[in-house]
């Protein structure tokens, strides 16, 4: 009762916490519109039209620590200034997302568009809809805001981490479990925006609709979840042996390879499905489907790399505690239902290409496992 009573104030929305999520996200929008980027076309829609997309994130991200280290240098802001507010942040980031879902539900409901992106896709269940989305890809001011929260979401896990280690760093409590969390966590950011363009032609951009799920996903679960490790170590120190350390390391680098290079191999192949695949022409089922490279190991093999990158995220926080470990148990129970579902549809989909496929690669996610 005492840690609860600790606890409900500070998950009340301040003044500043509501300043410094509006002031974040009005520079990603001004960063977004301003800064150049490399124009990426997106899938081709059902109505044969496509978006473009201006993939600067990286350039946004490296600016705004520049920005966040030049207030840091002159006093204007102090480095733990999110960890210093992180209930509150979440608790107005919360808000604001059901607050925007209620608005994406209210405007797509009296959309008369009939191009697929703003066409409104109207159930009759207000809470699937609400849930869901109504519209593919809602615009607000000139900004796709699909990809906006996306965006917003993976650079805010950045920064809530690095003001985790800021503390970490002033209470003097930085170790070897520290430094792996947080460049494991840092590496996978900078690399999401290295490779941002990669994002376009995922199934969340391609054919979700926009609704609570998916902003309440980009703007909550992803930076106040995917940290719960950071907020663990710095309450629990925790001593990895030499050699911990670098098993930990080899299974970073092992999911980072396979993650990486089975979303390119699949981004590579759409823009071009001749473009040869480990140094040999691609093996495609019915003219559509690729059974090479990863693709040939496991039907999900994307899923693989992405699940040893979790849990090589919570492997620093040691074994005391399940606390640590709920990102990866999550994302696994994700994942697997992710690829029922992504089965179901590419059966509907490509019926008998989709049984030949399956026959010349019967591995879903982990060969000779699953």
């Amino acid at each position: 009762m005492e840690a609860a009573a600790a606890v409900l104030p500070a998950l009340v929305p301040s003044g500043s916490a509501v300043v410094v999520l509006f002031a974040y996200l009005g520079y990603l929008a001004a960063a977004g519109a301003i800064l150049p980027g490399k124009l990426v076309a997106g899938a081709v829609l059902p109505d044969s039209s496509r978006l473009h997309y201006r993939c600067n994130g990286l350039l946004s991200l490296l600016l705004l620590l520049g920005l966040c280290a030049f207030g840091v240098y002159v006093g204007w802001m102090t480095p733990t200034v999110v960890a210093d507010r992180g209930l509150e942040l979440l608790s107005a980031t919360f808000i604001f997302s059901v607050l925007v879902s209620f608005g994406l539900y209210l405007a797509g409901t009296k959309s008369r568009h009939r191009s697929s992106s703003l066409k409104p896709h109207v159930s009759g269940n207000f809470i699937e809809d609400w849930w869901l989305g109504v519209q593919l890809n809602p615009h607000f001011m000139g900004v796709d805001l699909k990809f906006f929260f996306v965006r917003a979401g993976m650079m805010a896990w950045l920064f809530i981490n690095l003001s985790l280690f800021a503390k970490s760093y002033l209470a003097g409590s930085v170790n070897l479990s520290v430094i792996l969390y947080q460049f494991f966590c840092a590496w996978y950011i900078i690399d999401y925006f290295v490779h941002e363009e990669f994002m376009t032609s995922t199934w969340d951009i391609i054919a979700e609709r926009l609704g609570f799920m998916l902003v309440f996903g980009d703007l909550v679960f992803i930076p106040f979840t995917f940290t719960i490790q950071g907020w663990w170590l710095l309450r629990n120190e925790v001593e990895l042996s030499l050699l911990a350390g670098v098993a930990n390391f080899c299974i970073f680098i092992i999911g980072y390879l396979v993650f990486r290079g089975a979303n390119k191999q699949k981004h590579v192949f759409k823009k071009d499905p001749k473009a040869p695949i480990w140094g040999k022409p691609p093996k495609v089922v019915g003219g559509k489907l690729l059974a090479s490279g990863y693709w040939g190991i496991a039907r999900h093999c994307n899923y693989l790399g992405d699940l040893l990158l979790a849990l090589s995220f919570s492997l620093p926080c040691g074994f005391s505690s399940v606390i640590p470990y709920f990102y990866p148990t999550y994302l696994l129970i994700l994942l697997i239902w992710r690829e029922r579902r992504d089965e179901a549809r590419c059966s509907q989909k490509y019926k008998e290409i989709w049984l030949e496929y399956c026959k010349l690669v019967p591995w879903r996610i982990l060969p000779y496992v699953y």
